[in-house]
């Protein structure tokens, strides 16, 4: 029996195996904390194989970061195309920063929180992939901010652009800030205001 047209090779399976053991491990302990014995010990992936897929680490974080944005950024914008209201996606969406435990939220398996300060420094290529992500996704929150306010379910801004890199700005700050203190007050805090911000109905 030929394999299905949509069914990943074995070769992507090993490739996507590898880039999901890493970023759970990247997640725990850094980048420069992870070293490639351990991705390859998890992944039950022998060396040989994985400079078959990365020429180096640095390219094997590249690939990383954007399986991670792509898969973010998809998950995003079907949430940006469920039935209701810009305000009830946007509530949906921040809401999912803070899970019912802190690790389960978006700002608990968050690279950009994880990584963004380490992979400045280290890596012009990675942080080029963080960055040209987090600006697709600001795009797509000014999208959502514009439309709200079309349909009244937001408040009319005069710039969406950059409130939308403001909000973001501060939930990052806030996801820091409640990793430090290991207490979701930030961000509930950081909920409250943007609420405040945006929702007409809240003075």
């Amino acid at each position: 029996m030929y394999p299905s047209m949509t069914e990943p090779s074995k070769s992507e399976a090993t490739r996507k195996k590898i880039l999901t053991t890493g970023r759970e491990l990247v997640l725990k302990g850094g980048f420069t904390g992870v070293g490639l014995s351990q991705i390859l010990k998890e992944s039950g992936v022998p060396k040989g194989s994985f400079y078959y897929y990365f020429s180096s680490k640095e390219a094997f974080g590249c690939a990383l970061l954007e399986d991670y944005v792509a898969e973010y950024l998809e998950s995003f914008d079907a949430l940006a195309e469920t039935p209701g209201s810009a305000a009830d996606r946007l509530a949906t969406y921040w809401d999912g920063w803070l899970g019912a435990e802190a690790a389960d939220g978006i700002a608990g398996r968050c690279l950009v929180v994880k990584l963004a300060a380490e992979i400045a420094d280290l890596s012009d290529d990675m942080r080029r992939v963080l960055d040209e992500g987090v600006s697709d996704l600001v795009s797509r929150l000014a999208a959502l901010l514009t439309e709200g306010a079309d349909e009244g379910s937001l408040r009319t801004l005069p710039d969406p652009e950059g409130t939308a890199s403001g909000l973001y700005a501060q939930w990052l700050g806030a996801a820091i800030l409640s990793k430090l203190s290991q207490d979701e007050a930030p961000l509930r805090q950081a909920r409250a205001d943007t609420a405040r911000r945006l929702f007409p109905d809240i003075p």
